[in-house]
């Protein structure tokens, strides 16, 4: 890990750049809203950590009632359990003789959970389970609407439920059942239709293993565009919704119902850098470039000055353009100069950075290390 880009107690104008900013204020009013949420749906929240990397998020999820923690890969799961978090479902197929034994190990300090749509992937979990000597608990994807992964609901589901449930070392733990490419649909009634789809394939599908002996612990999916049809679905019982804790540029281009943007989360994360040049009055470039957020949902936004378009990244740099509004106007930016970039997707530049700067106000309160960077296996 690279040294920590801040001190504790140092203002935040002295952060060196670029830093990976969490605005605490921001940040925990998200938990809060979201924790207030699920109480009012009578769900449970099981917070996605590839958003965070940190087990000191999930912690601070679970203060504010979360079960615990889900991951896509099991280095995540042991960043997690290593950290404290005592409950982690891995929301994803795991394959391979050397991750399924990690993963086994891990039952013996946590509560852990996988997920499975394949017949021959469940034999390997059941040998791997065995071989540790403990019980796994499996959760059947199924495939509602993101041709992704997961098998199909029903009869499909039914078989694989069955086998994970007559395997010596496996319990079959429910029903993973997310809609991811339903995140960021931008029209309110687009993501209630695809939900509504999900939901109806989910209850069938539940519906079916009852009548067959099986009972669903968890039914599982959920995201932050979406978690609200989920939640008041009577189907769904534990969200997984991970990005409402920063948000991103992207999430923000949501449109609730009636009409506006969503904004029932603040972007409490942002890449801070600094102006290293500035050629003339057209533009402006900073220090952060591709390795320091992610620019597949699109370029970051400047927070405190939104009349600024931010052009176009390399490497190394970011190109800011001055138009001619904000040079007659009373603003400025000059070389030396630092801005808060608002990410256009959290996740991915959350695993660029090595650390959290947290602050609040003008002073840097905590620095937390994020020890899920770069867990690809």
């Amino acid at each position: 890990m690279q040294h920590p880009p801040a001190e504790i107690g140092m203002a935040v104008a002295d952060v060196d750049t670029p830093a990976l900013m969490v605005d605490l204020d921001a940040f925990e009013r998200n938990l809060k809203t979201m924790s207030d949420a699920v109480a009012k749906f009578g769900v449970k929240l099981r917070g996605h950590s590839k958003t965070h990397k940190c087990p000191i998020v999930a912690r601070r999820q679970m203060a504010l009632g979360a079960v615990g923690a889900c991951c896509q890969k099991v280095g995540e799961a042991e960043a997690m359990v290593h950290g404290g978090v005592t409950d982690v479902l891995v929301s994803n197929q795991i394959v391979g003789r050397t991750k399924l034994r990690r993963l086994c190990a891990l039952a013996s300090l946590a509560k852990i959970a996988v997920c499975a749509d394949d017949a021959g992937n469940v034999e390997d979990l059941n040998t791997a389970a065995v071989e540790a000597g403990i019980t796994l608990s499996v959760l059947v994807e199924i495939d509602v609407g993101s041709n992704r992964c997961g098998v199909q609901p029903g009869e499909d589901a039914l078989a694989l439920a069955q086998k994970i449930d007559r395997s010596s070392n496996l319990s079959f733990g429910g029903l993973q059942s997310y809609h991811g490419s339903a995140q960021h649909m931008r029209t309110y009634d687009d993501r209630q239709t695809a939900i509504g789809s999900a939901v109806a394939k989910t209850r069938e599908t539940i519906d079916l293993l009852g009548k067959n002996g099986l009972t669903c612990g968890i039914i599982g999916g959920a995201g932050t565009g979406t978690y609200q049809f989920e939640a008041n679905s009577g189907v769904y019982n534990e969200l997984q919704a991970g990005s409402y804790i920063f948000m991103d540029a992207d999430y923000t281009k949501n449109l609730k119902q009636g009409g506006g943007f969503i904004d029932e989360f603040q972007n409490a994360l942002f890449v801070y850098a600094t102006v290293m040049s500035k050629p003339g009055d057209t533009h402006a470039a900073v220090d952060a470039g591709h390795k320091a957020y992610s620019i597949d949902s699109g370029l970051p936004v400047l927070r405190d000055f939104p009349e600024l378009e931010f052009a176009g990244a390399s490497d190394e740099h970011g190109k800011i353009l001055l138009n001619k509004a904000f040079n007659d106007s009373n603003k400025s930016l000059n070389v030396g100069d630092k801005v808060f970039l608002i990410p256009g997707h959290v996740d991915p530049t959350v695993n660029l950075h090595d650390w959290y700067v947290c602050y609040r106000g003008d002073r840097v309160e905590a620095l937390w290390p994020i020890t899920a960077r770069g867990a690809l296996q």
